[in-house]
């Protein structure tokens, strides 16, 4: 068949370990023979950041930012033990988190649902979307380990030198830790008027959560933010559309979300956005079995798959051994990547072979034949078949050739 042709390129952003396996065989076995792929290319590898000095992740954000789409593949966020194995100058930060810093955007993550496999939580019948913020909070915070006694005091002054603040946070009688994290108003709006967009653009209900009943002027700041937002800019359309907004403490969001049906947006802070969006996935089936999009207010996209290197499959690997990991996520990260880049750039066949590659994935794995990750939680009529994540991969890439050439 003849290859698609594309106009505009995308950010190409690889990574480390399993996933860079993984990346080279899906760009070979189900983008490359159908898309003429153009894509400005960013190894995001950690050796390569240790010789650019974090340079090349810098680098790739601004690029998303001039192209307005890329796609990423899972990269290693090192700590101690890394930085002694990967031999590194110092512990870089997330890869992410300086991405996310860079676009200030909401990052969204959906579960991909196939028949045969049912979510852990059996009243749980649609997906439901984590939209996580990505700026500030823990992933950019300032942290001390404290050697012994003495003071620690949270100091603000402002740009006419006037001292607003100079409180002890605590008297130290002996070691201990310290952490100093921060927010912004302008990021915090953005993320609201995205969850707000994203619910309106989708149908789906909007739930925010926070901690505010200890968290009295950070949290709350969050929590008054969408409020007024909401009443400002959204309540009469979510109200035409007949779909809710409401806010509630986090743990009684927790409690409310494994009693929903699913199919809406819980919205979340950055570490807690994190940490709940590994939950869901997991409660649905497999952590690789979910889509995660960034989106910045102004109209920038990074597609990556939700999960990490694989690092246990990846020693296999370097063993000779064969591997059954599950490439779906990042295959849908390509998909949304190029059904992107084909909408802005008004080229219809990108965006149907995206479609396209979701939908053979999908009916591939209802089929019966998976990855292993997925064999022990299969229900469907058909016997489930482990395959390598190669045979996968080629299985997908027959399917996938049966639909575009009918």
């Amino acid at each position: 068949m003849q290859k698609i042709q594309m106009t505009t390129p995308i950010v190409e952003m690889d990574g480390d370990e399993m996933t860079r396996i993984l990346w080279k065989q899906i760009k070979d076995e189900v983008i490359l023979p159908f898309v003429e792929l153009k894509s400005e290319y960013y190894d995001l590898s950690l050796p390569h950041r240790e010789e650019t000095r974090d340079q090349v992740t810098i680098d790739a954000a601004n690029a998303n930012k001039k192209y307005g789409v890329a796609v990423k593949c899972a990269t290693i966020t090192p700590n101690a033990q890394r930085v002694k194995e990967y031999n590194l100058t110092q512990m870089w930060k997330s890869p992410n988190g300086t991405i996310r810093a860079i676009l200030d955007g909401t990052v969204f993550r959906a579960p991909i649902m196939v028949k045969g496999i049912s979510p852990v939580v059996k009243t749980w019948q649609q997906p439901i979307t984590i939209a996580r913020h990505a700026f500030g909070d823990v992933y950019k915070a300032t942290e001390f380990r404290v050697p012994g006694k003495g003071k620690a005091s949270i100091r603000f002054v402002d740009d006419q030198g006037n001292t607003l603040l100079n409180e002890t946070v605590y008297d130290f009688e002996c070691p201990g830790v310290i952490q100093g994290q921060f927010n912004k108003d302008n990021s915090i709006r953005s993320f609201a008027h995205a969850c707000f967009r994203f619910a309106i653009s989708t149908k789906q209900d909007l739930w925010f959560s926070t901690k505010d009943t200890i968290s009295k002027v950070y949290d709350h700041t969050f929590k008054d933010i969408f409020q007024e937002i909401y009443e400002q800019d959204y309540k009469a359309e979510f109200e035409k559309l007949g779909i809710t907004y409401f806010y509630t403490l986090i743990d009684d969001a927790v409690a409310r979300v494994i009693r929903s049906k699913g199919g809406f947006i819980w919205a979340c802070k950055n570490y807690d956005g994190d940490v709940m969006s590994d939950m869901v996935s997991t409660a649905f089936g497999s952590l690789a079995m979910m889509t995660s999009v960034l989106v910045s207010p102004d109209g920038n996209y990074e597609y990556e798959a939700a999960h990490g290197t694989v690092t246990r499959h990846y020693y296999k690997y370097l063993k000779g051994e064969e591997t059954s990991t599950n490439p779906v996520a990042t295959i849908f990260a390509w998909s949304g990547a190029l059904r992107k880049r084909g909408e802005l750039d008004g080229i219809q066949a990108l965006s149907t072979y995206g479609d396209a590659l979701e939908r053979a994935c999908i009916e591939t794995i209802e089929s019966g034949v998976m990855t292993g990750d997925l064999v022990n939680m299969w229900e469907g009529e058909t016997p489930a078949q482990k395959v390598t994540s190669l045979e996968f991969l080629r299985a997908l890439r027959t399917r996938l050739e049966a639909a575009l050439n009918p």
